[in-house]
């Protein structure tokens, strides 16, 4: 009996050992650099691949399966698995305006008609499958600018579009009928301007933007080196700053995906090997999953999509 209590008491006295925390499954990810469109496995394996010698700066796995592609300075490709191309759509100068165009952001609209943003033209069109114009949304562009008028644009839930506007470092809101009715313009966070993509590089061009569900705006801030959440009346209420998270260093911030725990995930282009291409972050900012692929993709990783997850952004 008293070795029983002396084993009893013994076992009591013993250090509990945490257990160790379930590693993170990983993620699927769709991006595109380094001349290919490929879809990468959970196990880092190219799953599917297609030639692409633009350097997209959206993409998109569509609910049917296919892929919107960004496949030109002015072109917008879906394509299905097969690498058969179904739809296509090829902004052209406005009547009245014969400067370049360029195409930075697009969408597939719930009606099934595709939303394209056109800088150059200043404005946002809506295409049906036809390839024609159904709707247009002339933009304020201050810095007039067809490769930095806009980067980022997704149609709302209330109908309203959420624009990323480059050149004058700012994220509007508009309407239906093209009114802007939200602002927030990005400054310097204390720092001086630099020339450079990299982490050396620092300005306003912002790049990405997401609505979430209390009305906030996520914002990746591109060459601010920055991620900012802002509430409607224009106050920061939570950020991450240029070395703020322990190994990574924010470059270019681009990709912006909101999980429903309330974490994010960033893209981090052209930070150099030593960052990840995108990374998973707690509210507490803790990293706590990290894509880097290198040998697939190179330090021009702007467009991805992680795919497989439920993403509460409101489109």
């Amino acid at each position: 009996m008293r070795s029983l209590l002396s084993l009893a008491c013994l076992s009591l006295a013993l250090p509990v050992l945490a257990a160790d925390p379930p590693k993170h499954p990983g993620y699927r990810v769709l991006a595109q650099d380094r001349g290919k469109v490929a879809i990468i496995g959970t196990d880092g394996k190219i799953e599917w691949e297609v030639a692409c010698g633009h350097n997209s700066h959206d993409i998109a796995l569509l609910p049917n399966g296919n892929l919107l592609l960004h496949t030109g300075g002015t072109t917008v490709t879906e394509m299905t698995p097969k690498k058969e191309v179904v739809w296509k759509y090829e902004a052209k100068p406005k009547e009245g305006y014969k400067g370049r165009v360029e195409v930075h952001a697009f969408q597939r609209l719930a009606d099934g008609n595709t939303l394209v943003a056109e800088s150059g033209n200043r404005r946002i069109v809506e295409v049906d499958k036809d390839g024609k114009i159904v709707k247009e949304i002339t933009l304020q562009v201050n810095k007039p600018d067809p490769h930095r008028d806009t980067r980022m644009v997704r149609k709302l839930d209330s109908g309203n579009y959420l624009v990323c506007q480059e050149g004058d470092g700012c994220v509007r809101e508009y309407d239906s009928t093209g009114k802007v009715v939200w602002e927030y313009k990005l400054d310097l966070g204390g720092r001086p301007a630099s020339d450079g993509h990299g982490p050396e590089g620092h300005g306003t061009s912002v790049y990405g933007a997401i609505r979430l569900a209390n009305g906030n705006t996520v914002i990746a801030g591109g060459n601010n080196n920055r991620v900012l959440e802002v509430a409607k009346d224009g106050k920061v209420v939570w950020s991450i700053d240029q070395k703020e998270l322990d190994g990574v260093t924010l470059a270019w911030v681009t990709t912006l995906h909101a999980l429903p725990n309330g974490n994010l995930i960033v893209g981090n282009c052209h930070a150099g090997p030593d960052n990840p291409q995108l990374f998973e972050v707690t509210r507490d900012k803790k990293v706590v999953w990290q894509f880097r692929d290198f040998k697939t993709f190179g330090n021009s990783l702007a467009a991805a999509q992680v795919l497989d997850i439920k993403d509460v952004r409101r489109k």
